[in-house]
């Protein structure tokens, strides 16, 4: 979805709990497949690369070959490490159950770590026009995307973050 797209939209919040959570299923199927007819233990690695070359292509083709979108603003999640974690916990414990609860769980808390260099550069924050936002945001405000409102953007005013939902003021 756009959490994966977009750079300004790989917050803190959302992008950590949505991408990995919707990305474990396809691998999973093909590792249990794969592991279950053939004994193979690589599964989710072939099926994540495979998804990672799909979006690569996707990403070059439709954002930079037609609307110019630099490829550090809509680049995809780095999802290897984390099928590295699910195939060997399945290939060491020889187990769908033990693989579901902590190879997948091991999926999800690998995800946010293995993704920071990429995204921890654009959390820098800046000053544009006398507002204080972060280097994705500005981005985002340079590079307006036509298919969304200007008012679904989150740009975070303020430093206060609460336990809730949104950035207290």
């Amino acid at each position: 979805g756009d959490w994966d797209f977009w750079t300004d939209w790989k917050d803190r919040r959302l992008w950590v709990t949505v991408v990995p959570i919707v990305a474990v299923i396809f691998p999973a199927a093909v590792q249990a497949c794969l592991w279950s007819r053939y004994r193979l233990p690589w599964g989710a690695i072939v099926c994540v690369l495979g998804l990672l070359f799909g979006e690569w292509v996707n990403r070059y083709f439709d954002f930079w070959g037609w609307t110019y979108f630099p490829v550090n603003f809509v680049f995809p999640s780095q999802l290897i490490p984390s099928a590295i974690i699910l195939d060997v916990v399945l290939s060491l414990f020889n187990s769908f159950t033990f693989t579901v609860i902590v190879g997948a769980m091991g999926w999800g808390l690998i995800f946010y770590p293995s993704n920071w260099p990429v995204v921890g550069p654009l959390h820098v924050p800046v000053e544009y026009n006398g507002m204080m936002m972060t280097l994705a945001d500005l981005q985002g405000y340079h590079y307006v995307r036509t298919g969304t409102p200007e008012y679904i953007r989150m740009v975070e005013k303020g430093t206060l973050r609460t336990f809730g939902k949104d950035v207290a003021p």
